[in-house]
């Protein structure tokens, strides 16, 4: 597991999350930590390697 952190594309805080390099293609929602609104995770990782990292806002 990877520490990795970024800033919430709602309330702009600074949020970390463990990301699991053992999976190579990610894609999931989880909740900022301080706001509570849904952010889409996309994660690649290479050789266990973090190569893309997007973090964004869902529509409502």
């Amino acid at each position: 597991m990877d520490e990795h952190t970024f800033q919430c594309p709602y309330c702009w805080e600074t949020v970390s999350m463990l990301l699991d390099s053992s999976i190579s293609e990610q894609q999931y929602i989880e909740d900022c930590e301080v706001c509570c609104n849904p952010i889409e995770i996309t994660v690649h990782f290479d050789d266990q390697v973090l190569v893309g990292f997007q973090a964004e806002s869902i529509e409502q």
